[in-house]
């Protein structure tokens, strides 16, 4: 038999509830170019397509010349399909995975750990902590994406601290005041960043509900008489508040830079950046994990302690947050994205037309 170098996947959707429905998903269209007969459910949700050998999705190979059936099949018979270097550095395993997202609603409130947490991690909660690898990843925007990333300079949480009252009774006066006092003294900085997300994120239920419905009353009056509510970021906080009522993560969005990143540009995610994909398209490529400590903004397990103690302190501006993209010297038709990270390297081809 000749041998094959190429061969076409078939490829794991994920149908999380926060996904695009029916062909309003990037994703759904991905899979009916892919396969013209397949069945799209226009009242499903389709929110993942992932490309890669994870064992949570691994591609199904289409090619009857192939005697195995699945990508992660295929590269264990096989390790030098990845080129020595990669099978040596990374033991035989496809270090990375590739994904298509179409976010409909806000995805959780969180971080990724390093690969000394996440060992500790899948360790003692394996059923929550699903492998023992790091996850740095990145996202390209398809369409207008939209998410949270880092924390925002000090001088905008503290106007929000001002403006938004309900925000500084659940970080309390105290903690509030500690990073009013800290401004010029980065080390100061973070330790008091820390204590106010921590205190908000640990505050007591009853405390949360209350001054979450006091701030959405006093937003909604606001928009209804025609004021302006950017200064408590209202429409974000209302958008949130619908898709996640009575959610500690609906205060996050004054913490963390709210990013809107235009097609082609894209946000990395590094160990410990807090983060949350909001709307829109992208692609994402990641180191091949499924680790993810979340603490709000989502149904699934939370982990509020480890969160809070694991993150990046360090407050930036958002412009900051943009991850550069360089055009290759030798094909102006090829962009890369190269983090600074061994397990992947995003190569955006455009094709002219």
């Amino acid at each position: 038999m000749a041998e094959v170098k190429v061969f076409p996947l078939c490829c794991v959707v994920q149908n999380y509830a926060w996904g695009k429905v029916g062909l309003d998903s990037e994703v759904a269209r991905l899979v009916l170019g892919g396969d013209p007969q397949a069945v799209i459910h226009h009242d499903e949700p389709y929110a993942e397509l992932w490309m890669g050998a994870h064992p949570k999705g691994d591609a199904l190979i289409k090619d009857n010349r192939i005697s195995q059936r699945t990508l992660g099949q295929w590269i264990a018979d096989f390790p030098g399909s990845l080129g020595s270097k990669v099978k040596d550095t990374f033991h035989g395993q496809l270090p990375f995975l590739f994904k298509v997202l179409s976010v409909n609603t806000a995805l959780s409130i969180q971080a990724h750990p390093n690969r000394e947490l996440a060992a500790r991690l899948h360790a003692q909660f394996p059923e929550h902590y699903p492998d023992s690898n790091h996850k740095p990843e990145m996202a390209v925007a398809l369409t207008q994406f939209e998410g949270l990333c880092g924390f925002r300079p000090v001088e905008e949480i503290l106007n929000f601290l001002q403006n938004v009252p309900e925000f500084r009774a659940l970080v309390s006066a105290e903690a509030a005041e500690d990073l009013q006092s800290s401004r010029d003294d980065p080390e100061r900085t973070t330790h008091a960043l820390k204590k106010c997300f921590t205190r908000m994120m640990n505050c007591e239920k009853k405390l949360l509900v209350d001054q979450l419905n006091v701030l959405v009353k006093r937003i909604s009056e606001e928009e209804a008489a025609g004021r302006d509510s950017s200064s408590s970021n209202g429409e974000l906080l209302l958008r949130l508040h619908s898709q996640y009522p009575g959610d500690v993560g609906c205060f996050s969005i004054y913490f963390l830079n709210r990013m809107v990143l235009r097609p082609g540009e894209a946000m990395f995610l590094g160990a410990n950046e807090p983060h949350a994909y909001l709307s829109g398209d992208c692609v994402e490529c990641m180191a091949c994990s499924d680790n993810t400590v979340r603490a709000g903004l989502t149904p699934k397990y939370i982990d509020v302690d480890t969160l809070c103690e694991m993150l990046n302190y360090r407050p930036a501006p958002a412009s900051c947050k943009i991850f550069p993209c360089v055009q290759d010297h030798s094909d102006p038709c090829v962009y890369l994205y190269d983090p600074p990270v061994a397990d992947f390297t995003v190569m955006r081809i455009q094709v002219r037309r």
